[in-house]
């Protein structure tokens, strides 16, 4: 038996033309396994989309936040002007002002510790994305033959 070792001339886009004949089942493997690398990159871009949504979200959820802290931080220096008596307003009832202040300071400290989960996430989310490059470049460096290597 001879085999015929086939080799085209043309410089087709077709990878099998400039190799040897190669038998069916080498064919199929190689169609998978640009099949499977294909559907790979498609499930990365996927991921790298909903980080960048989650992380969107995340942005305008810090800038609302830091408005509400704004606002807060501007009515409590008015409250507090009136606590000290600095401020001329028709209000005289220190204990309501007091219990004000106190609902003031809780709220403060809850939308702290909400930046602070906000900013956990954001970090994450780096993380998650550096991972992904990292994978990306080692799956790139693993791609290379052997030979080049």
């Amino acid at each position: 038996r001879k085999q015929t070792i086939e080799y085209s001339s043309s410089s087709s886009d077709d990878e099998f033309e400039s190799k040897p004949s190669l038998t069916r089942k080498a064919k199929r493997t190689f169609i998978r396994r640009r099949k499977l690398e294909k559907e790979t990159k498609q499930l990365i871009k996927q991921e790298e989309l909903k980080r960048l949504h989650k992380a969107q979200a995340v942005q305008r959820q810090l800038e609302e936040l830091e408005e509400r802290q704004r606002a807060l931080e501007i009515f409590g220096v008015k409250l507090e002007r009136e606590l000290r008596g600095e401020s001329d307003s028709g209000t005289n009832d220190e204990t309501q002002m007091l219990h004000e202040w106190f609902e003031l300071v809780l709220e403060k400290n809850k939308l702290m510790r909400y930046e602070s989960e906000l900013l956990i996430i954001a970090q994450e989310l780096e993380l998650e994305d550096h991972q992904s490059r990292l994978e990306q470049k080692l799956r790139e460096k693993m791609a290379i033959d052997g030979k080049s290597k």
